[in-house]
This record gives C-alpha cells, structure tokens and sequence, in this order.
C-alpha cells in the first residue's frame, strides 16, 4: 500500500499574495510527487502546481471532503459537496465543489496545472482548507456517462496521490 505524506514547505511571497489569500499541499509517495497552490484572485482560485509520476493522459483532479490521510487517500472522504449535487465538470452549474476535471500529464508523466475557478474558497461555507486534494489514476468523465457511478465520482479510478490543504 502506499502512503502519502505531506510536507510542511513555506513558498517564496510573490508581489501582493499575503497568507490570508494563499494555500497549498505538497504530496508525494513512491511514484508520484507534486505541489498545488491555491491562491485567491479577484476572478476565483488560481489553481496551480505540478504532479510526476503520473501516466500519460487525464487524471481527474479533486477536492476531497475531508483532511484525513490516516488510510492513505481513500479515508479523504467522497468529492467535497456541501450543497449536495451530482458530479460534473467544473463549468457545469450542476457540480460538487469539489469536482476541478481533469489534469493532463504528457509523455514524461508530468501534468502542469493552471486553471481557476470561482466554487472553491480559502475561507466561508466553500472554504477548502484542512480538506485534500486527490488526483486519481484515470480519466474524470464529469458527470457524462451511462456509468453508475459518473454522477458520483466521475469514474476517475483509483486515488494515486494526495495531501492536506493548509495555510501557507
């Protein structure tokens, strides 16, 4: 089984980002490793980092309900949904807050991530601090498919990596 952990690291300040609109994680087993920041902007959450490590192709890309990486990834809870919706893509109105699609890793494995979007929130109801970020070993059809479980989770598959969202 693999364990993931997550590594207290204090990011360089950029011009205007204070720690009261600034968070990450950092999250690394055998195989894959990365970082994501989440920093608040006046058009939503920059989401940004890297993930290595990955298979070539999408990995859907989620905020998980809860902080708790005691079992590895699977005890971070369902996708983060506090007003209960179906899963869907990120621009879907009809979506879990936590549901931010697909991360795409290129031949080397290594999958850039810059995307922003306006559910997620560093404080309030939809506040994603203290929660985890999991990014899964396939595909997230947003919610599109005949498949059971596309209204739930999206069929991304099994959880390759994760960690804790905190203050940074």
């Amino acid at each position: 089984m693999l364990r993931f952990f997550l590594i207290a690291v204090a990011l360089a300040t950029y011009n205007s980002v204070t720690a009261e609109n600034r968070a990450g994680v950092y999250f690394l087993n055998t195989q894959v490793t990365g970082y994501v920041n989440f920093t608040e902007t006046s058009d939503g959450i920059l989401v940004s980092g890297e993930v290595r490590g990955l298979t070539e192709g999408k990995h859907g890309f989620h905020i998980h309900a809860l902080g708790d990486l005691s079992n590895g990834c699977t005890s971070a809870g369902g996708h983060f949904n506090p007003f209960n919706r179906t899963h869907g893509a990120p621009n879907a109105t009809n979506r879990h807050v936590g549901d931010l699609g697909n991360i795409v890793a290129d031949a080397n494995g290594v999958a850039t991530i810059n995307l922003t979007d306006n559910l997620i929130a560093l404080s309030g109801e939809t506040s994603i601090i203290g929660r985890a970020v999991v990014v899964h070993a396939g595909e997230d059809d947003l919610g599109l498919t005949d498949n059971e479980d596309s209204l739930i989770t999206g069929n991304a598959g099994g959880r390759v990596a994760c960690g804790v969202i905190g203050i940074l």
